[in-house]
């Protein structure tokens, strides 16, 4: 891969975190305006434009860059060596400046400042917990959709989150770039940064026992590797 094409394919990582952070911060300010108070509304409203959006960016960039949006899941490419650690790198940087960058225009467009820290504090075994059944099943998701119905790929993603949403006891962040991000916001999508670092080992934790469990169900020999 030239790196000219993976520079593309970095741009479009970071374009498809940036709009995926727009979607979960930008609803959940407009589902917290709306919803009088009532909190199982908010999160309705929250979810199903998440879920949306989803399915949306997969299809739009999942031909060039394979829509991972997601450092959890570019890394577990990467172990599957379906993917080179030097391009998952690239990645992983383009998404998680993506997705501050997607809080920011979050918080632009209903006019509240760029800069926030969140005070929402996410935290517990059974928050933890959470974290990694989300993770654990999203990429579940994703490897077996890729062995049985790739093109089924895209709307079982945007499913399963919308599902997660309310089967987890931590709303399914599930992504750790959106877990940085989300940090920094402190409205209705946020999470205080003492509970960052947890998290995220969690989602780490059910990407890599995914990766295990799927090289078993569905028995595959390393495929070529991307670069």
């Amino acid at each position: 891969m030239t790196d000219g094409g993976l520079y593309r394919r970095a741009a479009a990582e970071a374009l498809g975190t940036a709009f995926l952070l727009i979607a979960v911060v930008g609803s959940g300010i407009m589902a917290e305006r709306l919803a009088g108070g009532n909190g199982a509304l908010a999160l309705l409203c929250n979810t199903i434009p998440t879920g949306a959006i989803l399915v949306v960016l997969i299809l739009v960039f999942g031909p060039l860059s394979g829509a991972h949006f997601n450092p959890a899941l570019s890394l577990a490419f990467a172990l599957r060596r379906e993917l080179t650690w030097g391009c998952a790198g690239v990645y992983v940087v383009a998404q998680l400046a993506g997705a501050i960058a997607g809080v920011w225009a979050a918080h632009a467009m209903f006019e509240l400042p760029l800069w926030q820290v969140a005070t929402t504090v996410r935290a517990g075994v059974g928050q933890w917990l959470a974290e990694f059944v989300a993770a654990f099943g999203l990429l579940l998701t994703i490897f077996g959709c890729s062995a049985n119905a790739p093109a089924a790929t895209p709307y079982a993603v945007g499913l399963y989150i919308t599902s997660a949403y309310w089967f987890t006891a931590s709303t399914s962040f599930a992504n750790p770039a959106v877990t940085i991000a989300r940090s920094l916001s402190d409205t209705f999508a946020g999470i205080a940064p003492g509970g960052v670092f947890a998290f995220i080992a969690a989602q780490l934790a059910g990407a890599a026992a995914a990766v295990v469990l799927a090289q078993w169900l569905w028995d595959r020999n390393p495929a070529t590797v991307k670069g």
